[in-house]
């Protein structure tokens, strides 16, 4: 009996000391969760708050609106539209185990199954992989709404171009990403293009954006760029210049309207076009011939021979200028004219483009002289328009002018410039000898002071010469009922293979009203095949046609100036 209660003191113990050692195991189980967790919290949060943060949280791209092109009246001529692309988290996927399902996110995405399944497998650990581009915004969002496991939509934009190729050349184009890569696009990049954001968002297991947070770099928009075009001006150049080009076959052509006050840019249009639009079908590209491309002027050029020799002193309005029989031998060239005229005023000379008796005028005149006016007319050099890639043309120092050298460029060989450099230079005759810088941009306040390269007489009075040109001369085709008109014609054999050949450049620039100028046009028809190539035939009528409609939407009231005399002429000039 004894001996059982001993026994039974001694489980009684044991059993205390076992759960006392239990006891302790929990309390030091406790004290070690007490002092992990407090770890965590106190000395190594940060670290795994990252963590946590990078499972549900990710930074993406904001990106900026590109600005807006406007014409002169506010019309838009590119804008930047929005589209989604569609992308896919392939992990995200696979650990959903949705791979089954991508023939029904094919259809939603209208596109192959059979491309998707290589598409997504040929990625297998890429968290953003494209599976469709610029799509609708509604079109997107019916495919986001099938909350398919790691898709998702991103935002971008793209350029739409209202006037398709009415402007296509002049205002260029975009890239995949919206940036410029030809024409104003390119141009005015920095005034244009903005700045992408990056902000915080918040995605859910099956990695769906469902919050935004904090903005981690603001997004910049591009600012608005109101152009100097005026669209109305710009159809009808569009128009007239593609369907001279398609009644002559002709291989090309350009036009380019000027404001004569300002300097800015109305229209500039070229063919064969280009369509921004659908970039894939658009029959030549994108070169801006206008700006881009060189041509000898011509007999263009003689005017400003003649105002040169008038500058100089050597020769004056009631100038006679003897060609004889239509023949004159410089060196071991012989120079002739198809119309021999004797002897002849200057504005005869002009009328009639006679290049004996610019030979004539050209080698009276001081070389250094001769150059530096051309200079500063603007030959040779690049403007101030800020197009990109613009040619500057090709102006041979005086110093190396020989005698055939002057005899040939003083009817427009040997020199060559661009259409833009052609009709600034006309611009500054008809802006009475003050040479402004030509812009793409509206001006909004008074156009700039400009420099006065010509004298204002000289202006005037090479103006009325000029005038002869369409009542008595080359360009006959060139008037516009109701308005004097000032301007000169130009045909232009091309060189091909080193040689002047049988293809030629019909050229016409002009100016209206001949008594105020307000509105220049250069139009250059190249290698007309139907049998026409002069200027005053397949150049001279697409200005009156332009011109007409022009005037009549800036409200020009016709002048309907009769003719006056030289010394009429020279009595309104300024000294």
């Amino acid at each position: 009996m004894k001996l059982r209660r001993s026994e039974a003191r001694t489980s009684a113990r044991q059993f205390r000391l076992r759960g006392y050692v239990v006891a302790g195991l929990f309390a030091a189980a406790a004290a070690g969760l007490i002092t992990r967790a407090g770890y965590l919290q106190l000395v190594n949060d940060a670290y795994y708050q990252k963590k946590g943060d990078k499972a549900i949280s990710r930074l993406v791209t904001v990106v900026a609106r590109r600005g807006t092109i406007y014409d002169r009246n506010g019309e838009p001529l590119a804008v930047s539209v929005p589209v989604d692309s569609i992308v896919i988290d392939v992990p995200e996927m696979k650990k959903a185990g949705m791979e089954d399902g991508l023939p029904i996110l094919a259809k939603a995405l209208q596109v192959d199954a059979a491309w998707l399944e290589s598409r997504v497998t040929s990625h297998p650990e890429s968290h953003h992989v494209l599976l469709r581009a610029r799509m609708d915004p509604d079109e997107a969002a019916r495919v986001t709404a099938l909350r398919f496991p790691g898709i998702s939509a991103e935002r971008a934009y793209k350029r739409y171009y209202p006037a398709g190729e009415v402007t296509g050349q002049l205002l260029g184009m975009t890239d995949f990403d919206d940036k410029g890569q030809e024409g104003l696009e390119f141009g005015f990049e920095t005034i244009l293009g903005g700045e992408d954001g990056i902000k915080r968002v918040f995605t859910d297991g099956r990695g769906n954006v469902v919050a935004a947070g904090e903005s981690q770099r603001a997004v910049r928009p591009g600012q608005d760029l109101n152009a100097s075009i005026d669209l109305r001006i710009q159809y009808l150049a569009y128009r007239e210049l593609k369907a001279a080009v398609q009644e002559y076959a002709a291989k090309s052509g350009s036009v380019i309207v000027l404001d004569a006050h300002t300097g800015e840019v109305l229209a500039e249009a070229v063919q064969p076009m280009f369509n921004p639009n659908d970039r894939e079908h658009s029959s030549k590209g994108f070169r801006n011939l206008a700006m881009l491309d060189t041509v000898e002027p011509g007999s263009t050029l003689k005017s400003f021979w003649v105002a040169a020799g008038l500058e100089s002193g050597k020769l004056k309005p009631d100038s006679i200028i003897d060609t004889g029989s239509g023949y004159f031998k410089v060196a071991d060239k012989v120079l002739r004219d198809e119309h021999p005229i004797g002897a002849a005023n200057l504005s005869t000379v002009l009328a009639k483009s006679s290049n004996v008796a610019l030979a004539h005028i050209g080698l009276m005149l001081n070389k250094e002289q001769v150059y530096t006016l051309f200079s500063n007319l603007g030959f040779g050099k690049v403007s101030e328009a800020q197009y990109p890639a613009e040619a500057g043309g090709r102006l041979p120092h005086w110093s190396r002018w020989k005698e055939i050298d002057v005899a040939t460029m003083s009817h427009g060989y040997g020199m060559s410039v661009t259409p833009f450099q052609l009709a600034s230079a006309y611009t500054t005759l008809a802006a009475g000898g003050v040479r402004r810088p030509l812009t793409f941009r509206r001006l909004d306040g008074p156009a700039p002071a400009g420099t006065q390269v010509l004298s204002n007489r000289t202006s005037v009075e090479l103006v009325h010469m000029l005038e002869s040109v369409i009542t008595e001369g080359t360009a006959k085709k060139a008037q516009v009922r109701g308005y004097s008109i000032a301007g000169k014609t130009g045909t232009i054999q091309k060189v091909i293979g080193g040689v002047y050949s049988k293809r030629y450049r019909g050229i016409f620039v002009g100016m209206v009203p001949a008594t105020d100028p307000r509105l220049v046009a250069l139009i250059v028809i190249d290698e007309p095949s139907n049998g026409k190539y002069y200027g005053g035939d397949v150049a001279a009528p697409v200005f009156s046609n332009i011109m007409t409609g022009a005037l009549r939407l800036l409200s020009v009231m016709p002048d309907q100036r009769q003719p006056v005399s030289t010394q009429a002429v020279q009595a309104q000039a300024l000294p």
